[in-house]
């Protein structure tokens, strides 16, 4: 039954006499849910079992959970414009008060307990999400798979002997298999992006500075991380972007209001755009599977079915200084983590707390000097350059979001002692040749499932806008949710239903 905003009514389910079932719970997203909660059709009560009912099925499954579940959601706003729906965060960066941190790695034991909530977890709370579980992520996020060894492999649900992506996997897979409507993420080179395109998600990167990394960071990876969530439509993207952006006191970036909400993107659409498609990695690195290829050419020509002005283009970039460049951003960063952590804990750093290309990596990024990093920024702000010059022209740029659809589960091994550092980025950015550009220039990009294999996998094609407009971003987004639904295409194996 639908009321007549178009959302889906379960009359009488806020009575003991007819409870959610995981069915209905599982139809519904975050937007849903809460105005479900929020008109009394819904219990918060119903809503936290039903949530729980299906993390607790879909759990030994797919190894997404850090740890126990919580017993109760973390404290939030009872008034929040998503008050009640459940919520997940991942094991690295944001953190809440007394809740463990490990950043899936041996070097932190179970994880140790944060003094303080980070300032978007704040937000998260005031949006009223419901916190029920940290998510795994790879060791200190550094792939493009999740399968620590800290805490094991995560498996996708829409096959789970394939890798979910990574590095927020973990919150991927449970928002796939629908045990969860939304979770956080974050994303350094592709980390929101990448598992979204492998788990058929709306993974949204925002713009560099768009939500806060405070306090515990000012650029986190050189600028290049930027914390948001996954979620299964592009009008819970939407609208909890506009529950979470804004400044924090001290933030380095100072970003303007969008016009109007994000949320009123989605029902407008989009004006007539310009948009440039590019098949061929930007970073040079890898083959791209034909699947790939086909999804993103068959996007292009919807889009011009819409009436957007489609052309083929990519910036002028130099691939070879940009992953010289990414390399050093990314070695020099887990270097920093590595050794500060291992001298707060009194732990040297060795292959017992750490996997093997970790390892190779951090020592990488401990021989760099001051004019290394010095000469990647040059790099970087060329490459920012090029790419906002090549804004001037087109609106939007047409990607697939991966080299390949998915990846097995093992092929992207972090504790193999046969790779360098050098050789570990280039596997890594081997399968996703194309999400790091927008790291680096801070644009904000959209990874959606708008591809299937002949295995009923999603594949996922991205949208990258210039820095700034995720207004346009957005509603262009919800244009292809309308005219490519992907909604009724769901996993099966791992699923919580």
């Amino acid at each position: 039954m639908c009321g007549a905003d178009g959302l889906r009514m379960l009359p009488g389910t806020a009575t003991p006499e007819a409870r959610m079932t995981p069915d209905e719970y599982a139809e519904l997203d975050a937007t849903a849910l809460a105005a479900l909660l929020r008109k009394g059709e819904l219990s918060a009560d119903e809503v936290h079992d039903a949530a729980t009912t299906a993390l607790d099925a879909v759990g030994p499954r797919l190894g997404a959970v850090v740890g126990e579940r919580f017993a109760a959601p973390l404290e939030h706003a009872a008034d929040g414009p998503f008050a009640g729906v459940p919520f997940a965060i991942k094991d690295l960066i944001v953190h809440a008060a007394g809740v463990p941190q490990g950043a899936g790695t041996r070097l932190l034991g179970d994880g140790i307990p944060m003094p303080a909530d980070t300032h978007l977890m704040t937000r998260f709370r005031r949006a009223g999400l419901a916190t029920l579980a940290r998510t795994a992520t790879p060791e200190l996020g550094f792939n493009a798979t999740t399968e620590p060894v800290a805490t094991g492999p995560v498996r996708n649900p829409w096959d789970t002997s394939r890798s979910p992506g990574g590095s927020s996997g973990g919150s991927a897979a449970l928002v796939a298999a629908r045990a969860l409507p939304v979770a956080h993420a974050n994303d350094g080179g592709g980390s929101i992006r990448i598992p979204a395109a492998a788990c058929g998600l709306v993974g949204l990167k925002p713009s560099q500075g768009r939500t806060s990394p405070g306090p515990d960071y000012a650029d986190p990876l050189l600028g290049m991380g930027v914390e948001f969530v996954v979620t299964r439509t592009v009008r819970d993207a939407a609208g909890l972007l506009d529950a979470v952006h804004g400044h924090e006191p001290g933030d380095r970036y100072l970003l303007p209001d969008p016009p109007r909400p994000y949320a009123d993107e989605v029902g407008t659409g989009s004006r007539r755009l310009r948009v440039a498609v590019c098949t061929t990695p930007f970073s040079g690195a890898g083959s791209v599977d034909p699947r790939c290829t086909e999804a993103t050419e068959a996007t292009a020509r919807v889009l011009e079915g819409l009436g957007h002005e489609v052309t083929r283009a990519a910036p002028e970039l130099d691939a070879a200084a940009f992953d010289d460049a990414n390399l050093v951003a990314w070695t020099s960063f887990l270097a920093d983590g590595v050794d500060v952590l291992a001298a707060a804990l009194g732990v040297e750093p060795g292959p017992d707390v750490l996997e093997a290309a970790t390892l190779a990596c951090a020592e990488h990024g401990r021989a760099l000097r001051a004019a290394d990093l010095y000469a990647a920024d040059r790099v970087f702000n060329a490459t920012r350059r090029a790419v906002a010059a090549f804004h001037q022209r087109f609106d939007l740029v047409l990607t697939p979001t991966m080299n390949v659809p998915n990846t097995p589960l093992g092929y992207l091994d972090q504790d193999d002692p046969s790779r360098d550092a050098r050789g570990w980025y280039d596997h890594i950015f081997s399968t996703a040749g194309f999400t790091a550009l927008s790291n680096v220039t801070g644009n904000p990009a959209i990874s959606l499932p708008l591809g299937r294999t002949e295995e009923g996998w999603p594949v996922g094609v991205q949208v990258m806008a210039p820095y700034g407009d995720e207004s346009t971003l957005l509603a262009l987004a919800a244009d292809l949710e309308r005219a490519m639904p992907w909604d009724r295409h769901r996993p099966a194996g791992g699923s919580a239903t």
